[in-house]
């Protein structure tokens, strides 16, 4: 009979007994607290994502750029203001200049703009001969010469859009209007890039934003006869082009009038343009001088985003329009600001002054607010970071 050994098991001292008790104490109960404080963050998710339609809306607002024309009492540009002279707001809450140039001069450092600023005007001082430029491509564009006009504008992205409906084709009024049109393109000078577009009831993109303005002047001349007219339609995708890019930009337009096609509205391409901050020009003939409704949209939508609308009642109205539309360029001040917290997520107004006292009676021209585009985030995207 085979005798067994008998192997005393390691005893447990009470110091591990406990520890592990303990730990399975408390362990369980912070589990299921977990578990609780989970479920309950998937069920908020879930509620906001019912509330919102399955998304999340986050307003955003990053830089806010400006087009500011400045001129006098007898329509002359006023020239070297700064940053300083200059008070912005939005829905009443003061704003700060954060990058302002003007015209072709380049973008100044504004804090160096503000310590350089000289002296206050004082009341024996002529506020409008500290405000006048003597340099010579301003006055090469006041004389008229195509050199002076192409070395005085740079720095915007130009967008034209021309009117090919059967509107246009009367007479010889057609062939003026692509002279006007090739000569405003071949006097702009080459650090502009442009694009240009035609439409009637289509809208083609001739050539596409480039600095070659061949390929430009080629679009222009291969236009051909088209049917009715969709100029907000049309409008609108050039919007949605020019907003693709960041900078300087302007869309210049155009139009013999009445728009007889189009599916979207004028306030809502108006609204568009301001938003984007894309000043619009309108050229317009005779025809749509006659045509009352066509006229005041035009107007009301060219002065809302800071632009001018031309009525030109012959071939020479309508070279003297895209000059001075050159001449508009290449004295704008830009600028731009960092919005302040502003919990308005609807419209916001913006109002541009002059803080000078002396400077009250000079006329300021700019967009007169916009509206921030809600960017829509997928829950999904959301959820994991993206």
């Amino acid at each position: 009979m085979e005798s067994s050994e008998f192997k005393p098991q390691p005893k447990k001292c009470a110091g591990q007994f406990h520890e592990g008790s303990m730990a399975k104490r408390y362990l369980l109960p912070c589990l299921g607290v977990l578990i609780f404080l989970s479920s309950f963050a998937v069920w908020l998710r879930a509620r906001a994502a019912q509330d919102s339609g399955g998304s999340v809306i986050r307003v955003v607002v990053s830089m806010v750029q400006l087009n500011v024309a400045v001129t006098d009492s007898k329509g002359n540009y006023v020239t070297t203001l700064r940053p300083s002279d200059f008070d912005l707001s939005e829905d009443g809450i003061s704003q700060k200049v954060a990058t302002f140039e003007e015209g072709n001069e380049g973008q100044q450092n504004v804090s160096d703009a503000a310590r350089d600023s000289s002296s206050p005007v004082g009341p024996g001082s002529d506020a409008d001969a500290e405000h006048r430029r003597t340099d010579p491509p301003t006055a090469g564009i006041h004389s008229g010469t195509t050199e002076g006009i192409a070395s005085a504008v740079s720095g915007s992205n130009v967008f034209i859009l021309f009117d090919t409906s059967n509107y246009m084709f009367r007479g010889r009024g057609f062939v003026f209007a692509q002279d006007s049109i090739a000569e405003f393109v071949r006097t702009l000078d080459h650090p502009y890039q442009v694009a240009f577009y035609s439409y009637s009831r289509d809208f083609y993109r001739a050539a596409s934003l480039t600095t070659d303005r061949s390929q430009v002047l080629r679009g222009v001349r291969e236009t051909v006869n088209g049917d009715d007219s969709a100029l907000y339609n049309a409008l609108l995708m050039t919007l949605k082009d020019a907003a693709q890019y960041s900078g300087r930009k302007v869309v210049v337009v155009f139009s013999n009038g009445p728009d007889n096609s189009s599916m979207v509205s004028p306030e809502d391409v108006d609204e568009l343009a301001q938003s984007e901050g894309v000043p619009i020009y309108m050229v317009s003939t005779r025809e749509a001088k006659l045509d009352a409704a066509s006229a005041a949209v035009f107007s009301r939508m060219t002065a809302s985003t800071g632009g001018e609308a031309y009525f030109a009642k012959s071939w020479k109205d309508q070279r003297d329009a895209f000059s001075s539309i050159r001449e508009d360029l290449a004295h704008l001040y830009f600028m731009s600001y960092y919005p302040q917290p502003n919990p308005n997520r609807g419209w916001r107004a913006i109002t541009v002054k002059l803080t000078n006292p002396k400077y009250k009676k000079y006329r300021i021209r700019t967009r007169s607010g916009y509206r921030p585009i809600p960017a829509r985030v997928n829950m999904d995207a959301a959820s994991s970071g993206q």
